[in-house]
């Protein structure tokens, strides 16, 4: 791990946590009868958007991706509009059988017409897993599938949930995870967060983690993802806070006279049940009667992915020796966040574009 160290906390460097899965995306890459093809679309004439095509190029290159970029709209001609023909050129990538894998540069249009589009994108190409279909096995925790029921037009409950390790059983290949939320829970992994001598599933159990921002595309998959993980987490939005977990929220001492839950006596077997079982298969969401100071102080680690340059978080407010993770475009921690936190990571950027690769390369 690449790191800085001055009497504070270490400054971490995410390129070097990219690092560690770049061999694991060449071996998987290695094993294909050809190069993959990757088809990028570029719509838009935003900065952010075409400097991440140039980085998505160069990392391509470097591992033998070919790698095309479609410009569509404003990126290809200053007389067009934003997002102009980014529909069309999705549908004739899906339709061109070279094509492994494609990915759109967003925001194009925001919110739900952004939405449509991520939802045009073929389950079978789709690297970025922004399609319904990843993120509902994403929610209720089923890790791998059978590639046939990409084909049903509803989510299927057939798919299979839990194995013993991370490997796929036969038969069946890894569920997509988004980039981004996947990049944080690799660098979590690599920092320690994740206790490798716990169960698969289960190895962020113990960890009470915030993060902040519960949109649709980093901030609940990622809270979902690490609750699934067997984390206790603060999902943390403008407007309320949520505790995700998979533990049973009215679990009760077995000698305990108070209702296991809501109207059940502590004697019925529904209130057994309730003792009886460890987790339930996937996180379950709460509400949270806590302040976001109160929920910072209790936090092992802070994630925060707001899009707002004057968003702070308040380095007293969190608790010492923390891990603090930036995933937004502008830091959201204040610039004494070591003075706190033991580790923080100000970027995931590089990690998150080599997770697109490797959905990439495990695709068959």
């Amino acid at each position: 791990m690449s790191s800085e160290y001055t009497g504070k906390g270490l400054l971490v460097k995410g390129e070097t946590i990219g690092d560690t899965f770049r061999d694991e995306v060449k071996s998987s890459l290695a094993q294909r009868p050809r190069p993959p093809r990757l088809v990028g679309i570029l719509g838009t004439s935003s900065s952010p958007s075409k400097f991440y095509a140039e980085f998505t190029k160069k990392q391509c290159d470097s591992l033998g991706v070919d790698f095309v970029l479609k410009l569509t709209g404003a990126a290809d001609n200053v007389e067009f509009g934003e997002g102009e023909g980014v529909e069309e050129a999705i549908i004739e990538a899906n339709e061109d059988r070279d094509v492994d894998g494609i990915m759109v540069y967003y925001p194009i249009y925001g919110g739900q017409q952004d939405h449509y589009l991520q939802q045009i994108v073929s389950p079978f190409k789709d690297v970025e897993g922004l399609h319904f279909k990843f993120h509902y096995n994403l929610y209720h925790n089923i890790r791998f599938i059978e590639p046939q029921s990409l084909l049903s037009p509803v989510p299927t409950q057939g798919s299979l949930a839990h194995t013993s390790n991370d490997q796929p059983p036969p038969g069946t290949a890894k569920s997509i995870i988004p980039c981004t939320p996947l990049a944080v829970v690799k660098c979590l992994e690599n920092l320690g967060v994740y206790n490798k001598l716990l169960p698969y599933g289960d190895r962020a159990y113990g960890r009470t983690i915030a993060v902040i921002n519960r949109s649709e595309v980093v901030g609940r998959p990622l809270a979902a993802l690490l609750a699934n993980d067997g984390a206790h987490v603060f999902s943390i939005d403008i407007d309320s806070i949520q505790e995700y977990t998979k533990r049973p929220h009215a679990l009760k001492p077995e000698n305990s006279t108070e209702p296991a839950s809501s109207g059940e006596p502590s004697g019925s077997i529904a209130a057994g049940a309730v003792k009886a079982r460890r987790f339930h298969p996937r996180h379950i969401a709460h509400p949270s009667t806590l302040t976001l100071q109160q929920c910072l102080a209790i936090s092992d680690v802070v994630v925060s992915a707001v899009p707002n340059a004057n968003y702070k978080v308040k380095t007293e407010w969190l608790k010492d020796g923390c891990i603090c993770v930036n995933v937004a475009a502008d830091k959201n921690f204040e610039k004494d966040v070591r003075e706190k936190a033991s580790m923080y990571l100000p970027a995931v950027g590089k990690v998150t574009i080599l997770m697109l690769l490797r959905n990439l390369s495990i695709r068959k």
